[in-house]
């Protein structure tokens, strides 16, 4: 095994303002198999996801079912940890809620240092706002008065005085940190995208909210009358995870991040998040892989139209491996990608219950019924190629690499027919089975890792499982 080293990753945090969906669980599950990769490479892994709490949005729903911000935090954020659980996430995940004390008084010490450096001031503006966003849209960012990820929210003219943050000032300092980093963002036609926004130049924009209009949020310090606007607060998560500013050994022990996010994430992680490090002389993350959307049925999944698909029910009718096969297999890496429960049931059928399930059945049968015990040494190096594309968070290419393994072995017993052969002869083929079976089991780990603990405990036991997917 490779010497060992640090490895940290993060998701965005989702907001609270309604129940977790199939989106919430394909970047949890994506950010999940790097991590795992990276343990099974040797690397101490910290894997850090949560709960982004305060902001307008929550605010206003906390109101509308007339409970207390907090309260109502609580809530959802229970419902999110409960997500973290049924997707099988490494079991010392960090969970990380921006209204715990720890994060709260990070993000008042990062905006101390930002104000102390000179990047931020205090104006009166008048801006649109899109709640559901929670950001400021210039009027060529909306279509016919709104905003086009939100269509159906009043876009808010906000008037007042607010703390700004000098976003200005950082266009040469981000070009030059895409420059000199290619792979900064992935993929890279979401770098070109980031660089031509910044290109365009940037504007200051608003970091604090007046209290008498919106408490809920991180109080600024030294101002008892404005609290942090939401994204300057979430943001500063990936760095008080990790013990920023209280635990500076572990800090930097782990720093810079590996970032997860969505889309319409982009700027906001690789732009504004970077441009705010700057500000507070850290350095920027490692890396920001960037996903698309999930859509079904061709559209955009809606409450309205039906085509809404619970990750939750799928997990009930199919198993959790189910589920994390097709975000790693079946799902686009980084373009928009399709999910209908037929295409589900089709891919389960033909890869998991006909293809891996079947596979292991056949070649553990054969094992239990010729060879005394198993015959694998537990050692391995796991494929080039597979690690290759791992490191390049290829999750798809890395799942069919393991998919292509499968298909050989199927292909060879179809050709060697071991379950004819006699004696040494077949203990042999069928031994060359088992230890090709072990090495598939191995890479399955990050992907599937409930799997291929039933694939190596059957090893071990020598003994035919049962079914690992059941037909449906």
């Amino acid at each position: 095994m490779p010497k060992k080293d640090h490895f940290y990753i993060t998701t965005t945090l989702p907001y609270i303002n309604a129940k977790p969906h199939v989106g919430h669980a394909v970047e949890f599950v994506r950010a999940d198999i790097i991590a795992r990769f990276n343990e099974l490479k040797g690397n101490n892994v910290f894997f850090n996801t949560g709960v982004d709490e305060h902001g307008l949005k929550i605010y206003k729903k906390a109101k509308e079912e007339n409970m207390d911000p907090q309260k109502y935090a609580d809530k959802q954020s229970e419902e999110f940890k409960k997500l973290t659980k049924l997707l099988d996430l490494k079991e010392d995940i960090n969970f990380i809620r921006t209204t715990d004390p720890e994060h709260m008084a990070g993000a008042q010490e990062f905006w101390r240092k930002c104000r102390d450096n000179g990047y931020i001031y205090k104006k009166n503006y008048k801006i649109n706002y899109c709640v559901g966003c929670e950001l400021e849209k210039a009027n060529s960012d909306l279509v016919d008065g709104k905003c086009p990820e939100h269509p159906n929210d009043e876009i808010e003219t906000i008037e007042e005085e607010n703390y700004f943050f000098k976003f200005s000032e950082f266009q040469k300092p981000l070009l030059e940190l895409y420059e000199k980093n290619p792979g900064f963002v992935i993929p890279n036609f979401r770098l070109n995208e980031v660089k031509k926004f910044t290109e365009r130049g940037l504007e200051d924009f608003s970091i604090s909210r007046l209290k008498n209009k919106m408490p809920w949020g991180v109080p600024v310090p030294d101002d008892d009358e404005h609290v942090m606007y939401v994204w300057f607060d979430a943001l500063v998560n990936y760095i008080s995870a990790i013990g920023w500013p209280s635990d500076m050994d572990k800090f930097n022990k782990y720093w810079p991040v590996v970032q997860y996010a969505g889309k319409d994430n982009l700027r906001q992680q690789s732009a504004m998040w970077q441009a705010m490090l700057l500000s507070v002389d850290l350095p920027p993350s490692e890396k920001i892989v960037i996903n698309g959307f999930v859509i079904s049925g061709g559209v955009k999944m809606s409450k309205s139209i039906g085509n809404v698909i619970d990750p939750v029910e799928l997990i009930s009718e199919y198993g959790v491996d189910a589920l994390r096969y097709f975000i790693a297999r079946e799902l686009s890496n980084f373009e928009d990608s399709d999910l209908t429960s037929e295409r589900f049931k089709e891919a389960y059928n033909a890869n998991l219950a006909n293809g891996l399930g079947n596979l292991t059945s056949r070649i553990m049968k054969m094992s239990e019924s010729n060879l005394e015990e198993f015959p694998v040494d537990f050692s391995y190096e796991l494929p080039q190629e597979f690690s290759k594309y791992m490191d390049n968070f290829d999750i798809n290419k890395a799942t069919d690499y393991v998919w292509k393994k499968i298909s050989e072995l199927d292909q060879r017993i179809q050709k060697e027919k071991p379950f004819t052969l006699q004696g040494e002869e077949a203990k042999r083929s069928i031994t060359s089975l088992v230890k090709n079976l072990w090495i598939i089991s191995v890479m399955l780990k990050p992907i599937l890792p409930s799997t291929a603990e039933n694939i190596q405990e059957a090893i071990k036991k020598n003994k035919k499982p049962k079914a690992l997917f059941e037909r449906k």
